[in-house]
């Protein structure tokens, strides 16, 4: 099970800074999940609640390529924060045209993913970039939630962990999704979630997830793929 930075090394440092990217590329996470908006004055920003309205008031928090330039070989979450309620329909297009461009600038295609919880972004991003995994954000991976993300030609869902069962995870295998789960610390659920064979877990704590793996002893190679 790949070790997941939720928001970085989070517990060590303040999330979605570059502190906590630097951190948990430092403490040997397989990758990092980051949230990224785009702005009023049209720059992508790493954050997870909105963003305030006066452009004053942005300062401070780091933009996307900023981040992206930090985190090493880690594989990379994008989740793409852009609720119809907060830009409107018509800022899709351009958060998802502005954030792939940015991320094809940091490393091969291979490292990222692409999530939300809206599926028309989702879908739009496979459209203009096959080429970049994708995975639709939910809070649980139900029997509709599966066939929908698998027959759309994404990789993997992204429930909470909470919602997770063993049927889950082997629901989702059995359509050709991986199973990516969100946010999980603690170290007995941790094992749980790993012996069910969820393909990925974001944590907010990557050090203890890996010693509780025993990922210091057995490292395995990162990388965001479908089951075999």
């Amino acid at each position: 099970m790949l070790v997941i930075g939720h928001r970085g090394a989070s517990v060590a440092a303040a999330e979605n800074t570059v502190q906590a990217f630097v951190l948990a590329d430092a403490m040997g996470a397989d990758g990092v999940e980051l949230d990224v908006r785009l702005a009023p004055d049209g720059r992508l920003l790493v954050k997870h609640d909105p963003l305030p309205t006066d452009l004053d008031d942005l300062e401070g928090y780091p933009e996307l390529r900023e981040v992206l330039a930090v985190c090493g070989e880690m594989l990379v979450n994008v989740e793409i924060k852009n609720s119809a309620d907060e830009l409107g329909r018509d800022a899709v297009e351009a958060v998802v045209q502005l954030t792939i461009a940015e991320m094809r600038s940091h490393g091969l295609a291979e490292r990222w993913i692409i999530s939300s919880f809206d599926w028309d972004t989702i879908e739009r991003c496979r459209a203009i970039a096959p080429d970049i995994a994708t995975a639709y954000l939910v809070m649980e991976a139900t029997a509709g939630v599966i066939a929908r993300t698998a027959s759309a030609g994404h990789i993997a869902v992204h429930p909470d962990e909470q919602s997770v069962t063993a049927e889950t995870v082997a629901a989702c295998h059995d359509a050709g999704l991986a199973i990516n789960t969100w946010t999980c610390n603690d170290p007995v659920r941790l094992v749980e979630l790993a012996d069910w064979g969820v393909d990925a877990v974001c944590t907010d704590k990557p050090d203890i997830a890996l010693a509780v793996l025993g990922r210091r002893i057995s490292p395995v190679e990162a990388r965001w793929e479908t089951p075999a």
